[in-house]
């Protein structure tokens, strides 16, 4: 396979500045030359990697289609590994689909998802932990998921990875030294040093599989919904994180009746939050009823409920038919209209619920307030984008693996197993760390992790 030549663009379709077909393999040049003639005359075989050259591209039959860059990368210093060529030209539909046409005619091959990047894993350049960030880099959806994404991508991960391993080589060195010299002028092993070595790397991949949850939500957002009965003021608690009046502020009950949607950055966290109609028992029509319906639906694919209550009132029958409705789900409850005369049986609140804030939705310096309530129910407060973390179930799956068989091997020594025991979990945990870094990783898996990338990456 990694002896043809492939090409795909790897621009978004559509309207740009820019689209570019990105060409790899041992004949990228040839094929890019076949197809581009500089502005002036030059040996275009003899480019150096990292350099550029201005001119236009030709089909098959010289018909001129776009001017355009060529960028020359050189094997082994390219992304894939091998020689790159890229043809940047104007940003159109058309002229790239043009230009990629006349690659192919050229005698390049279709590229499949994500082949670029597979070249580049299956090259040595990047890691199996690296070639899956890249599509966290360009899926990640708040500006901290994208840091923790182009972290990972510049290699957190596996450095952490190839940490880990290093440490449980070492104790096993000591362990081998131990079993199979048992007679000779070894240092014995101090076994309260090996399980205190053991122990170390056990915390540092209970830290790792601690911090999957917050990360994917960093990563990939959180599905949000906000309820409650009417005129509690759901819709300006969506306007005030919208930054916009993104709904309709009423006080006729029954205002919203389908479910609003809009993606909002709170608290360092992204929610793909929703405003839903007011949920009381008298719906004032089949509409309205139908818009409870799909609210009360939404609450159960939502990872975050913010129920808002208003202050100002006392609790109805409705608030109260909400609160048991809510028992056992993520809620954060918010008592708004702070800025009301208090009539509310605000205990009742937090006696039903863990997480309660208070504010006025109507207020702009209330957004800290929510923001600060959000990161901490979510346990996002503290997360530093700089460090490594899992990106995905296949890494947690493996780190996971290898927490269990380091767990064990510190509990063999500690209940008096011979060092042999030990040495074999840690044979199993570092098997799990080779699969998390992808050196040890099936064609299947190799597959499945390239089959999330689109064509062109």
């Amino acid at each position: 396979m990694l002896t043809s030549t492939i090409a795909a663009i790897s621009t978004p379709a559509g309207k740009g500045g820019i689209g570019i077909v990105r060409i790899s393999g041992e004949d990228a040049m040839a094929v890019a030359m076949q197809v581009f003639t500089p502005r002036k005359k030059r040996d275009l075989s003899k480019m150096k990697g990292y350099t550029a050259c201005l001119g236009t591209a030709h089909d098959a039959n010289g018909a001129f289609i776009d001017q355009v860059i060529l960028l020359c990368f050189r094997g082994p210093r390219s992304y894939t590994g091998e020689d790159v060529a890229e043809l940047q030209c104007h940003g159109g539909e058309a002229v790239t689909e043009a230009v990629l046409r006349a690659v192919l005619d050229a005698g390049a091959e279709p590229a499949g998802k994500g082949e670029f990047t597979r070249r580049a894993f299956l090259n040595g350049r990047i890691s199996l932990t690296e070639a899956e960030a890249v599509m966290d880099v360009i899926n990640a959806v708040s500006l901290d998921g994208e840091r923790a994404a182009a972290s990972l991508a510049e290699g957190s991960l596996a450095r952490k990875t190839e940490e880990l391993r290093d440490r449980l080589l070492d104790v096993q060195t000591q362990i081998a030294a131990e079993i199979d010299f048992p007679e000779e002028d070894v240092e014995e092993a101090d076994l309260d040093v090996l399980t205190a070595d053991i122990c170390a790397v056990q915390e540092d991949l209970e830290q790792l599989l601690k911090g999957y949850e917050s990360g994917q939500k960093m990563l990939r957002g959180v599905p949000a919904a906000i309820i409650g009965s009417p005129n509690v003021g759901k819709s300006t608690l969506l306007n005030l994180v919208a930054g916009f009046d993104r709904a309709i502020v009423s006080s006729e009950a029954g205002t919203t009746r389908d479910i609003l949607e809009e993606r909002v950055t709170i608290g360092g966290v992204t929610l793909l939050l929703a405003d839903t109609a007011g949920i009381r028992e008298e719906a004032g029509g089949e509409i309205e009823q139908i818009g409870i319906s799909r609210a009360k639906q939404r609450l159960e694919n939502s990872s975050l409920i913010l129920a808002v209550f208003d202050q100002g009132r006392p609790l109805s029958e409705d608030d109260r038919a909400l609160i048991q409705d809510l028992k056992g789900k993520p809620v954060l409850a918010i008592l708004n209209k702070g800025d009301l005369e208090e009539k509310i049986e605000k205990q009742e609140i937090y006696d039903a619920f863990d997480h309660v804030t208070e504010l006025t939705a109507k207020d702009p310096e209330s957004l800290k307030t929510l923001s600060d309530a959000v990161s901490g129910f979510l346990g996002t407060s503290g997360f530093d984008a700089d460090a490594p973390l899992l990106a995905n179930e296949r890494q947690r799956g493996c780190a996971q693996r290898a927490y269990q068989a380091v767990s064990d091997a510190a509990h063999s020594v500690n209940i008096g197993l011979t060092l042999d025991v030990c040495y074999a979990l840690l044979d199993e945990a570092l098997a799990a760390l080779y699969d998390l870094s992808g050196e040890n990783a099936s064609e299947e898996v190799i597959n499945a992790v390239f089959d999330r990338f689109c064509v062109g990456k």
